[in-house]
């Protein structure tokens, strides 16, 4: 029976591993043992900003929405409130792309919910 070299396995689970920290400084984007280290933190980071990325965009789409609202004369806070007394059912993303590309669209929206 002829011999099985092993080698190739684990060079390619190493090559995996040293691709997946490029970018990185220093020894952790040559050494595997540095490199496992980098891409489990990396990994922890990517899910975090996975979520404040949510939380971020949020916080945009409300301040546009304020500032437009201000413009014609209302806040956030009041026509979020009027906008859920009425009925309306645009989440704070669309408000935000309304105020920003079409703002007549948005004043309409404003002046229909101000009569209520």
């Amino acid at each position: 029976m002829s011999r099985v070299k092993r080698g190739v396995t684990a060079h390619s689970r190493h090559l995996k591993v040293i691709k997946a920290a490029k970018g990185s400084r220093g020894r952790q984007k040559n050494t595997f043992r540095a490199a496992v280290q980098r891409v489990e933190k990396n990994g922890q980071y990517a899910y975090r900003d996975r979520k404040a990325k949510k939380r971020s965009f949020r916080g945009l789409w409300i301040q546009r929405i304020n500032a437009a609202a201000r413009e014609l004369g209302m806040t956030y806070g009041v026509l979020i409130n009027k906008l859920n007394i009425a009925g309306y059912e645009i989440n704070r993303k669309m408000l935000a792309d309304l105020a920003v590309r079409e703002p007549d669209s948005f004043k309409s929206i404003v002046e229909k919910v101000k009569s209520t």
